[in-house]
């Protein structure tokens, strides 16, 4: 990720690479898919009440949960529908 690529006879993954590469591996499998903190702590039944949620709305998301709504209420089939959304400029 940065480093050039290599020359004629000298590798592409160096051991510094591999082991950084493991060290990620096994940081991201101990992650909860959904929040991102770490496995190990947050099936611990001490941690039950350990954690502090915020609800923030992201306008951009919204904005296509509107769209989609409104698509669907006007008897659209939303089966396999993606929603690009951009900026107005």
């Amino acid at each position: 990720m940065g480093r050039p690529m290599p020359g004629p006879g000298e590798v592409l993954w160096t051991d510094e690479d591999r082991a950084w590469a493991l060290a990620l591996a096994e940081v991201e499998r101990d992650c909860c898919p959904d929040c991102g903190q770490p496995w190990s702590e947050v099936v611990d039944p001490k941690n039950e009440f350990s954690y502090e949620a915020e609800l923030l709305r992201c306008h951009a998301c919204a904005t296509g949960a509107r769209e989609s709504h409104r698509y669907q209420r006007a008897g659209g089939d939303d089966r396999g529908i993606h929603v690009s959304i951009t900026k107005r400029g």
